[in-house]
């Protein structure tokens, strides 16, 4: 029996029905491909979400760095008193630096007798490791009696043991730029039960604005990501990257849509603005990061333009009101790719990032099949027209999703979207169901992006379940690769601390200290990683099925029993190196032997490998404390010939890797 659980939280069971009276087969016609498969199937999405940049990949380690988190009190700061020093902090909105930073954190000593300063705890505690060097830096001033030393610290939540410290020494006049490297030593213990300090043993007044704390970053990227979330995503292999998001790029109002000019430059030149999921962005990461990012990973930019509608339903109608934000677009592609000459490419390479980056496809907004105006088709065409008349290399996506995108009647003849986003967040029986989902798509229609989907079970990451019908529904996209040209996970990333999270069931979590992926990510890293560059042809003989049945507590909704494949599959073929790939998911709690037979092939590799992700129970999954409770693994496998037989673990994702003669 195998837990399914329904997006309205009821149980439902699917029982396995064993053909025995039939050979379970696999046939393989190796003679001609079925399609090719699209060199961008698999990439990544990302917005900021479940403390995704903030506390999640962007490696600040400072909470509310530039007190604007809360205009009214020091979110995330409090005011360090030891052995009698007494002192307040407030925030103070008349000690500006410059348009960015106009709110400061005001510290007065009223007696110096002990230690004064001020906490800031991080994103659910600072990450101390040995022998690591943190960047520290912050801008100050102070009154006359103040002037003298300052010592930055990383320490215990209570003070009592100091990990690394360093002073500087206040300057008399205004605000100034202080920057010190604290080291940890060799043999302590990781923790995050830990504080950053600036404290002092003078009496008076200091202000503070723009503090920061960096640890060692990918790359060594000033102002870079964290390196243990970059080599899990590295280890994906995905070929391109869709940001700014998402939600992230509309905002709930115009106002707090995604402003990507006021990202770029020096950490002091950027305000941040509110998202829209309850927490302020700092916007480290913004457009010149994202690019950064994709270039660390080998990845291709997907950038996403706002198209003039937000989350809270509001929309500008095409026409001149919204020509401001085409413009806006298309000096948001200068950036991207334009050359030191024009005005865009200028600031990019003054930004320290001289070389244009490699654009060849352009998002216009996002879910706009939500914006029940009737509004996106002018709109698109409006962006769509601008973009390809300086940009015509440029592919065009559009975001109304829905299985006939068509229907809004776009001009065939200027703005007909090149490319349709779709979205899907289903139940593992949902995904298995509609598994065959693209088989029978229309070809002469827009090709397809799967822009964001997952299978919506466990918390906070996915559990076992929801990676078996993950790889279902992947079977489906790689088996329909020419037309299915791109497709990306979300959300991405989750801080699974107490707060962190606002949308469950997400592929790689973390916490201060460390990171994890998912059942779904090593699911994602399997079929990302063997992937030829061919569809196999292939056909099933006595699939098994399974069968959801009512339950007490949903046959109410008349549910009725129904019977699907319990065997998922598809194969592909490398030409380059002649490996044959071909992956299995088994979704029930059977063995299952499979008869494999090749056909049209010579030579064939006696032995070969598999890898397998499995688990005992459907909802294993992994946790920050069992970060590879369920990983793949690969073994050797003999007696490979044109007809073999394998059998195939319950609740598990194989692949077979087989070598082709030539």
């Amino acid at each position: 029996m195998r837990r399914i659980t329904t997006i309205a939280g009821l149980i439902c069971f699917m029982v396995y029905s064993n053909l025995a009276a039939q050979e379970t087969s696999l046939t393989l016609d190796l003679t001609k491909p079925a399609a090719n498969v699209s060199p961008r199937l698999y990439g990544l999405m990302t917005e900021e979400i479940n403390y995704s940049y903030d506390g999640g990949l962007y490696a600040e380690l400072i909470r509310n760095r530039i007190f604007k988190d809360d205009g009214k009190s020091p979110v995330n700061w409090s005011v360090v008193q030891d052995a009698g020093g007494k002192g307040n902090i407030i925030l103070d909105h008349k000690n500006d630096i410059n348009s960015a930073l106009t709110t400061c954190l005001q510290l007065t000593v009223e007696d110096a007798s002990g230690r004064v300063g001020v906490a800031n705890g991080g994103y659910w505690g600072i990450p101390v490791k040995p022998s690591t060097a943190y960047k520290a830096s912050f801008y100050a001033k102070a009154t006359d009696n103040a002037v003298g030393p300052l010592t930055v610290s990383i320490e215990t939540s209570d003070g009592t043991v100091k990990f690394a410290e360093a002073q500087v020494t206040l300057d008399k006049g205004g605000w100034k730029k202080y920057a010190v490297t604290l080291n940890t030593a060799a043999g302590i213990k990781p923790t995050n039960l830990t504080r950053f300090v600036i404290s002092t043993k003078k009496a008076g007044t200091y202000w503070f604005n723009l503090v920061s704390l960096f640890p060692p970053t990918f790359n060594n990227r000033p102002n870079g990501n964290r390196i243990d979330i970059m080599n899990l995503m590295a280890d994906m292999k995905p070929s391109f990257l869709r940001f700014p998001g998402g939600n992230f790029l509309e905002g709930d109002f115009f106002a707090t849509r995604f402003p990507w000019k006021t990202t770029l430059g020096a950490l002091e030149d950027r305000p941040g603005h509110p998202g829209c999921w309850s927490y302020r962005a700092s916007d480290g990461m913004g457009l010149l990061e994202f690019l950064q990012w994709c270039e660390d990973l080998k990845m291709e930019p997907l950038l996403a333009v706002y198209a003039g509608y937000t989350l809270k339903g509001d929309h500008m109608d095409a026409g001149p009101f919204l020509k401001p934000f085409v413009d806006e677009a298309l000096e948001e592609i200068e950036y991207v790719t334009g050359d030191i000459h024009t005005k865009w490419g200028a600031k990019r390479a003054q930004d320290g990032h001289p070389e244009p980056f490699k654009l060849n496809y352009i998002e216009v907004g996002n879910e706009d099949g939500f914006d029940r105006s009737g509004s996106y088709e002018a709109r698109f065409t409006q962006f769509y027209d601008a973009i390809k008349a300086k940009y015509p290399q440029l592919q065009i996506i559009s975001t109304v999703g829905g299985r006939d995108p068509l229907g809004m009647r776009f001009n065939v003849k200027t703005s007909t979207p090149q490319v349709v986003d779709e979205h899907y967040y289903r139940t593992a029986w949902e995904m298995e169901e509609d598994a065959a989902h693209y088989d029978n798509y229309d070809r002469s229609g827009p090709k397809i992006f799967v822009g964001e989907w997952a299978t919506r079970e466990g918390s906070p990451t996915t559990n076992m379940n929801a990676a078996i019908g993950d790889a279902a529904w992947m079977t489906g996209m790689e088996r329909n690769a020419d037309h299915v040209i791109m497709s990306c996970y979300a959300p991405l990333f989750v801080n699974v601390n107490h707060g962190g999270m606002q949308w469950e069931s997400d592929l790689i979590g973390y916490n201060a200290l460390s990171s994890y992926g998912s059942p779904s990510y090593y699911a994602q890293k399997m079929f990302s990683t063997y992937l030829g560059n061919q569809v196999i042809a292939i056909t099933g003989n006595a699939i098994p099925v399974q069968t959801r049945h009512a339950t007490k507590k949903d046959s109410a909704a008349r549910v009725v029993p129904k019977s699907i494949p319990a065997l998922f599959y598809v194969a592909t073929r490398d030409t380059k190196t002649n490996m044959l790939y071909i992956k299995v998911v088994n979704a029930s709690g059977n063995v299952t032997p499979v008869t494999i037979n090749l056909q049209g092939v010579e030579k064939i590799a006696s032995t070969g490998k598999i890898t397998v992700l499995k688990s005992d129970k459907p909802d294993d999954t992994n946790t920050i404390d069992e970060p590879l409770k369920i990983k793949p693994q690969e073994y050797d496998i003999k007696g490979i010939k044109k007809s073999f037989t394998r059998k195939f673990d319950p609740y598990s994702i194989s692949i077979l890797q087989i070598k082709l003669g030539k």
